[in-house]
């Protein structure tokens, strides 16, 4: 649960210097117009689809598209309308446990891989489950006390949030599985290229020192990016102007780099040895001749956009090969809280990175938007990090170990959602979400 929640603030003022009416009326207006906008959002991504895409599940990390609607409704139901009001009869006793996500403390869960098989409930109950849930929610935002809405304003909040992240993994998630149909279902407003080749990266040299990450308590955060905190950075150090594009990388392929064992990890090269890994996902190759799969459907790369769907280990061997390595998270937040939080989000509809703008030389493009950038850091707590108490803690904390930590958003994820200090995680062999790459190079 977010340690630093500009909504939770206003709860709490609420009941003092303004005497609470006023301030808590606001309030209310605020979250109930927040909860319809996001869970809306969530149903107008449903909108293109078919019931038999829903309930779609292309491998074990995925989950289903009607799955992700009901778990998000889930944590509602579970968080705060069940935990506050004793007088609540939930929608259907058995979805405790079949939309229960990793809640240990709340109980069993159904198995994630076969999360396919529940085609039961069925899309409309689902739907149904979701509407009862949201007038309930309203009715609470509407009539609960002064007390109440204090308690459960930081948890909509952090349930808003949620179901953005679920609303990315939506899309990530039918992109993989529409990846395996020949028929190419299409859900974009469309990915043309470009038409350009890429500019040459360059590098922008920035002074390090002490610097301090982390969220500054200004709006929502999640737990683990706080507390803020020092981090002494090298006296200074390069960041490339751009992310990674497809063209860069297509040298990189073309220069042996996926068989090349000096450049990879050790960890890296057997995956790829194991896999038979030759390209980024979703790369597929026709006569000589590279095409990807997009969210629009199948077409010819295009060299100017920026690369895409690669794992850590393909990160940090192209950062090798070119002489050069992944930022920090502290680096890459450093330079990234000097930019406007701007980019190539999934309001555009178009859920398939761009060609970045072309940069003025002291300020670096496309830091927010497009890819999740690999950072060099593994996902681990903040100095004096302490998770919320009860299941609600299990959120971030527990999965502090083995993963890797990406910043700055996708062209998937929604709009408004990303900060400077947001922090992405995921296993280095991951790369069905939509992230990439930008080098960092040392100053002698």
């Amino acid at each position: 649960m977010s340690n630093s929640a500009e909504i939770a603030t206003e709860a709490a003022a609420s009941n003092d210097a303004h005497g609470g009416v006023a301030d808590s009326d606001a309030l209310r207006d605020r979250l109930a117009e927040r909860l319809l906008r996001v869970r809306a959002a969530t149903e107008a991504l449903m909108a293109p689809l078919r019931p038999e895409d829903q309930n779609l599940q292309s491998m074990p990390e995925v989950s289903p598209a009607k799955w992700h609607r009901a778990h998000t409704t889930w944590f509602f139901e579970t968080f705060i309308l069940v935990a506050i009001q004793p007088d609540y009869k939930p929608f259907h006793p058995a979805f405790e446990e079949l939309f229960n996500s990793y809640y240990n403390a709340v109980g069993r869960q159904h198995p994630r891989p076969r999360r396919s098989l529940l085609s039961r409930p069925d899309v409309e109950e689902v739907g149904r489950y979701r509407r009862h849930v949201d007038a309930a929610m309203q009715a609470l935002i509407a009539d609960c006390d002064e007390a109440c809405l204090s308690r459960v304003a930081p948890l909509i909040e952090l349930g808003l949030n949620h179901e953005q992240q679920h609303q990315e993994l939506i899309l990530t998630d039918l992109k993989h599985a529409f990846s395996f149909n020949p028929l190419a279902p299409r859900l974009g407003s469309g990915s043309e290229t470009s038409g350009t080749a890429p500019d040459p990266v360059a590098f922008t040299e920035y002074d390090g020192g002490m610097v301090e990450i982390g969220a500054d308590g200004h709006g929502f955060c999640f737990d683990n990016e706080t507390p803020r905190h020092k981090v002494w950075l090298p006296d200074a150090f390069a960041l490339a102007d751009r992310p990674v594009s497809c063209g860069d990388f297509l040298d990189f392929i073309a220069d042996g780099g996926y068989r090349e064992p000096l450049l990879w990890l050790s960890d890296g090269w057997a995956w790829v040895q194991e896999n038979g890994i030759e390209a980024p996902m979703y790369w597929r190759q026709t006569d000589g001749e590279w095409r990807i799969v997009t969210l629009d459907g199948l077409r010819e790369i295009d060299p100017a956009e920026t690369i895409c769907h690669l794992s850590f280990y393909e990160a940090q061997a192209f950062a090798e090969w070119s002489s050069a390595r992944l930022p920090t998270e502290a680096e890459w937040e450093s330079v990234a809280a000097r930019q406007p939080c701007r980019g190539n989000f999934a309001g555009t509809g178009r859920f398939h990175p761009t060609a970045p703008d072309k940069s003025d030389g002291r300020h670096p493009v496309a830091m927010f938007g497009d890819v999740w950038e690999w950072t060099a850091s593994a996902y681990g707590p903040y100095p004096g990090f302490k998770p919320a108490a009860g299941a609600i803690g299990e959120y971030n904390g527990k999965f502090m170990a083995n993963q890797m930590v990406l910043r700055g958003g996708s062209c998937a994820t929604p709009d408004g959602h990303v900060r400077a200090s947001y922090r992405n995680f995921f296993y280095p062999a991951d790369r069905w979400q939509f992230s990439g790459v930008r080098l960092a190079k040392d100053i002698e």
